[in-house]
């Protein structure tokens, strides 16, 4: 064997070790005994100190140095790009950091759902600070004298960097706000959906969605989680979603979104399986696909109409009359807390909030007794109206518990790399509201497996949506399209 092939027999083998982590933590946020907790964690650690440990095997450092990459195709140069990214930076981080990091942040999601269902921000204070001293040491070991917020940022945007996304959020936040503001005051307001909907129906109803929007369910499967989520790549793709009675978007939309974090990994060039190319390259291009499957596909004018249908066969007559009034409530903008609730034009403001407060607390400027606090005053100075309980507000997200500091600004990012994508795909393939009125997504998601998806890890973040799009993304295509749908809708 080549030293190449040494390697990416060491590789695969670390991967699905890696696979099976993932496994450990969909259990645990699906299926686990309660009373399992404590023992998770250790089961969670002992994983990590044996990743850790591969990961930084001296051997690996040795194949790196001793493979010639000008032999090597464009597939083995980013398998190598990928592997010696991560060797070096996990070689920084201590495995007794590492292991231990597994640990207390397996048990602080059991605690953070415990304080959440309580509305108890004070009981989990504590271990959220044990969570953001171990990240704060984390970033340090991987920064080596640079910023600790932008290490961390590296793990989920591979060359972002915390001004970067600073500068580009500066320049959304004025038309959200003002497009908020006009929208909401405007004098035509759409009607919201109203009623009582059985939560077993809603999630067949939920599968039906997610196999029309292209999820192999021979591959995965749909379960139901405090906060909604994907899980691993490959063969063994799995999504969950929540119900609400009262809120069926919830949950379709869940879905929907979910299934766009694994349609990108099902999407993959299967060449690529358990092998750093095999995953999603980055979470901003990962958003991309769920913000887009989500808002520019779900939520438009032909594919509401469908599941206006699609509800009515379902539940019976709608509180809504007509497929033009349900596009209405689908869109319709609303005063809430809820990020994952939030309308297309607010969510990007729910996303600065937390980019701005987790900036503070790795920079060590804001202590986290003192996160409930500078999260309220931050909300009504953002939105105009207080947060009612700690559930509605920062302890909403499950992100902070686990310790995925740096995750959130991929949200909004995804949100302006699809706003680009679909700009592009409508360009190409056409406007594709006919199909989408009929509940066929073919052409539009199969564009984006064949532009977006099936790269998997090949390409650079920003590199694969600009080949995807023709040019360089920026916020305006996201805004130009915002401001041309909300027009429409509120008559403005």
């Amino acid at each position: 064997m080549s030293k190449y092939d040494e390697l990416m027999t060491f590789q695969r083998q670390t991967e699905a070790l890696g696979e099976i982590a993932g496994r450990l933590g969909w259990d645990q946020e699906t299926v686990m005994p309660q009373g399992a907790a404590p023992q998770r964690a250790e089961e969670m650690g002992a994983m990590e100190e044996v990743l850790h440990s591969r990961r930084t095997d001296p051997r690996v450092g040795d194949w790196l140095d001793a493979i010639d990459e000008a032999t090597l195709d464009d597939v083995g140069r980013a398998n190598i790009r990928h592997i010696r990214r991560a060797y070096e930076r996990v070689s920084r981080v201590p495995i007794e950091l590492a292991s231990k990091l597994a640990r207390v942040t397996s048990a602080a999601q059991g605690s953070w759902a415990k304080a959440r269902a309580a509305d108890d921000f004070a009981a989990f204070s504590p271990v959220l600070e044990e969570v953001v001293t171990l990240k704060r040491e984390e970033a340090a070991a991987l920064a080596d004298g640079g910023d600790l917020y932008d290490a961390l940022l590296d793990d989920y945007e591979p060359g972002a960097t915390g001004a970067g996304l600073q500068a580009m959020f500066d320049a959304m936040r004025p038309r959200l706000v003002a497009l908020r503001d006009e929208a909401m005051g405007a004098d035509h307001q759409p009607v919201a959906l109203s009623g009582r909907f059985d939560e077993k129906t809603q999630m067949k109803m939920a599968r039906k969605l997610a196999r029309n929007f292209g999820y192999n369910m021979k591959n995965g499967r749909l379960d139901r989680a405090v906060h909604p989520f994907s899980s691993g790549s490959g063969l063994d793709v799995r999504i969950t979603t929540r119900t609400s009675p009262t809120d069926p978007f919830n949950c379709f939309y869940s879905t929907i979104h979910e299934t766009g974090h694994a349609a990108y990994e099902q999407g993959i060039d299967p060449d690529y399986l358990l092998t750093p190319l095999g995953q999603g390259v980055s979470m901003g291009v990962h958003e991309s696909q769920s913000r887009i499957y989500e808002n520019q596909i779900g939520r438009s004018r032909g594919f509401s109409a469908y599941l206006f249908g699609l509800m009515q066969h379902s539940f019976g007559d709608l509180s809504v009359g007509d497929a033009d009034a349900f596009y209405g409530a689908v869109n319709k903008l609303h005063a809430g807390f809820i990020r994952t609730e939030a309308d297309e034009v607010q969510y990007n403001l729910h996303v600065l909030l937390r980019f701005d407060l987790e900036r503070q607390m790795i920079a060590g400027t804001l202590a986290v007794a003192d996160l409930e606090e500078a999260w309220n005053s931050q909300f009504r100075a953002d939105f105009g109206y207080g947060v009612n309980k700690a559930s509605n507000g920062c302890l909403q997200d499950v992100h902070w518990s686990v310790g995925l500091f740096g995750y959130f600004p991929t949200y909004s990012l995804g949100n302006v790399y699809a706003g680009s994508l679909m700009k592009a795909l409508v360009a190409d393939i056409g406007d594709q509201e006919a199909a989408l009125a009929d509940g066929d997504t073919t052409n539009a998601t199969g564009w984006l497996r064949e532009n977006v998806q099936r790269h998997g890890g090949l390409y650079k973040p920003a590199e694969v949506i600009e080949l995807a799009c023709g040019f360089q993304p920026d916020v305006t295509p996201l805004l130009d399209y915002l401001e041309a749908k909300f027009g429409e809708i509120y008559r403005l």
